[in-house]
């Protein structure tokens, strides 16, 4: 077999799933809609159960579940059916997961769950089949084929089973109008945490380094607190000390070539661009995408009469790990 027989092999396996997520998406109907209102109403849990390949998505529906919003738990059928059925409690909602629709480990829960009367979501590959039949909600992921080419290992269809897992947590997400705050107290540790947990305030310099010079003041007397204050920039202020411009490195270059003597001249009679700012508790992530959209690398903070009382610099980001 030759390097471009293995890349074709790998690209017709995933055109194969592409195509059964097409048609899964394009089946959508009202039992989603169902599926979501169902969840909605539970007071309890969701708990998602599923055997073998179908367990292992099971398991990720739930920690994504779990992870925006809706409370959830993987049990395992088998240990269910051993003494593990007292995880399910009246209040809950039940997933099952089975592509053929007749695993037995799973049917054999299905009493339980209707004594306890339990609602229960399928996501199965059969319609026609027991598990579907005593389901009070069908989500169909169903695929013409599996990607392997013998058409029996879990791969199209487990993919399939998978997206429909994360079209209810997304859609639950939306409906409960999950935000970032939220998101960010199920995810406080890592590279994600310190995206949603980090607020500019926690990085951004106070006032006494926010370098500051007044409107009437020279251009060299600019470059000193540019200097002193190693930003690259100095803010402008008005009379009132409110924010009225910014100087940066990139104008006093531009200005050497189109005025012969640009340092002795006033800072008023630049002209003057009003600089990108961002409040103190905006999300650090605020701060670099303001950063990234206009090119620059300062931001200042400013307080509700407009004056300047912060600076954040792209380095300050850079060192928290939020970029």
């Amino acid at each position: 077999m030759t390097d471009k027989d293995i890349l074709s092999i790998g690209r017709e396996t995933i055109q194969t799933e592409i195509d059964a997520l097409n048609v899964m998406k394009d089946r959508l109907d009202d039992n989603f809609v169902r599926a979501v209102e169902i969840i909605l109403a539970c007071r309890g849990r969701v708990v998602i159960t599923g055997m073998g390949k179908s367990g292992i998505i099971g398991r990720k529906i739930a920690a994504t579940l779990s992870s925006t919003g809706t409370p959830s738990l993987f049990l395992h059928p088998a240990e269910g059916v051993h003494g593990d059925l007292g995880m399910i409690v009246k209040g809950d909602v039940c997933i099952a997961l089975s592509n053929s629709g007749e695993t037995a480990e799973v049917i054999k829960l299905l009493p339980l769950i209707k004594r306890f009367k339990i609602p229960l979501i399928s996501i199965v590959g059969r319609i026609p089949s027991t598990l579907a039949e005593r389901s009070d909600c069908v989500l169909d992921a169903s695929v013409a084929k599996e990607a392997c080419s013998l058409n029996l290992a879990p791969t199209a269809s487990t993919t399939a089973a998978l997206a429909m897992g994360d079209a209810l947590s997304v859609a639950l997400l939306e409906k409960r109008g999950f935000g970032a705050d939220d998101f960010a107290l199920y995810h406080p540790s890592g590279a994600l945490g310190k995206r949603l947990l980090t607020r500019v305030n926690d990085l951004a310099h106070g006032q006494d380094r926010v370098p500051v010079i007044g409107q009437d003041k020279k251009v060299s007397d600019a470059v000193f607190v540019m200097s002193a204050k190693g930003f690259g920039c100095t803010a402008v202020v008005d009379d009132s000390g409110r924010l009225a411009g910014i100087i940066t490195d990139g104008d006093l270059r531009r200005g050497l070539e189109k005025y012969n003597n640009i340092f002795s001249m006033d800072i008023k009679d630049l002209p003057l661009k009003y600089p990108r700012t961002v409040e103190r508790k905006a999300l650090a992530a605020k701060a670099l995408q303001i950063m990234e959209e206009f090119s620059i690398t300062s931001l200042f903070t400013v307080d509700e009469e407009g004056r300047p009382d912060g600076i954040i610099h792209l380095h300050d980001l850079l060192k928290e790990g939020i970029v």
